[in-house]
C-alpha cells in the first residue's frame, strides 16, 4: 500500500450482532473486509450470513475475504467497463466456489454457509459493484448528492433474498457502474435497509447518510472512529428500528 493511497482513502467499518441474535446467544453473522491497492483503488466487501444457516457467519467471512483478495491479487486491472464487469462476475464465482468448498470440507450442505455478498471497487472517478442478495451500496459526490449503486435483491416473497450459493445467485447478480466525482462510499447489510433506504424504491435516504458522510470528513483516528460507528449502530436510534445484525462500511476519498 502506498503512502499516497493511505492518505487519500479513509475507511471505517463495523459489524455488530443484532438484538435478536444476542437474545439467542448467537454471534454476528455479518462480515466485512477491505483493502486499498497500490494504485489507490479501494476494494471492499460486505456479506450477511443467512439467519437460517448454522454456519452463515463462516460463509460470510469466506465470501468477503476471497472476493477482496481475488481483486487485490490481479496483476493487470481492467481498463474498461466491460473488463471490470467480467472481473467482478468471475470474483463472485470464486467466492461462491470457496464457500461450497468449505461446506464439503465440513461435510455439510452448501446452504449451511449461505450468505449474501456485496463487492465494490472504488476510485475517484467511478465505483463498480456486484451484488447477490440484499443490502446495498451508495456513493456521494461531496456536494450533498447521494446516488445508489446497487439496491436490495429480494426473492419471490417479502423478507426473502438470494444467496451467493444459490443455483442462479451469480448469474442473476447486479453488476452496476457509477461514474462521477466519487468522494463518499457506504456499503451496508440488510439490517440497515429500513433506515438507510426509501423502500420499496431502494433509493438512499439522505437524512441517514448526510451526518455519516459529514462525520467521515473529520475522521483523523480510524480506531476511534470505528468505536464511534459501533456506538452508533448499537444506539437506540438504530436498534429501535431493527433487531438484525448490522454492518456499515464507510469510506471517503480526499
Amino acid at each position: 500500500m502506498s503512502i499516497e493511497a493511505e492518505i487519500k482513502w479513509r475507511v471505517i467499518s463495523v459489524s455488530v450482532a443484532g438484538k435478536s441474535h444476542e437474545k439467542r446467544g448467537q454471534l454476528c453473522q455479518d462480515a466485512h473486509h477491505w483493502q486499498i491497492l497500490p494504485e489507490g483503488i479501494l476494494v471492499a466487501a460486505v456479506a450477511d450470513g443467512a439467519g437460517s444457516s448454522n454456519l452463515g457467519d463462516v460463509g460470510a467471512k469466506i465470501a468477503v475475504g476471497v472476493a477482496v483478495e481475488a481483486i487485490s491479487q490481479q496483476k493487470l486491472l481492467p481498463v474498461d467497463d466491460v473488463g471490470w464487469q467480467f472481473l467482478l462476475v468471475d470474483t463472485l464465482k470464486a467466492a461462491k466456489n470457496a464457500v461450497l468448498a468449505e461446506s464439503r470440507v465440513r461435510e455439510v450442505e452448501g446452504r449451511e454457509l449461505a450468505a449474501t455478498l456485496i463487492l465494490v471497487v472504488a476510485t475517484p472517478e467511478f465505483a463498480i459493484a456486484a451484488q447477490v442478495g440484499d443490502g446495498a451500496a451508495v456513493v456521494g459526490d461531496g456536494e450533498e448528492n447521494i446516488f445508489p449503486v446497487t439496491s436490495p435483491q429480494t426473492g419471490e416473497h417479502v423478507n426473502e433474498t438470494t444467496f451467493l450459493i444459490s443455483e442462479q445467485g451469480v448469474e442473476n447478480a447486479q453488476v452496476n457502474i457509477w461514474r462521477g466525482k466519487l468522494v463518499h462510499l457506504a456499503i451496508f447489510s440488510d439490517g440497515l435497509q429500513m433506515l438507510a433506504l426509501k423502500m420499496p424504491m431502494g433509493l438512499p435516504h439522505s437524512p441517514f447518510f448526510a451526518p455519516l458522510f459529514k462525520f467521515m470528513t473529520v475522521v483523523t483516528n480510524e480506531e476511534e472512529a470505528n468505536k464511534q460507528l459501533e456506538d452508533f449502530l448499537r444506539s437506540p436510534k438504530v436498534t429501535g428500528r431493527t433487531d438484525d445484525d448490522l454492518t456499515l462500511l464507510l469510506a471517503r476519498y480526499g
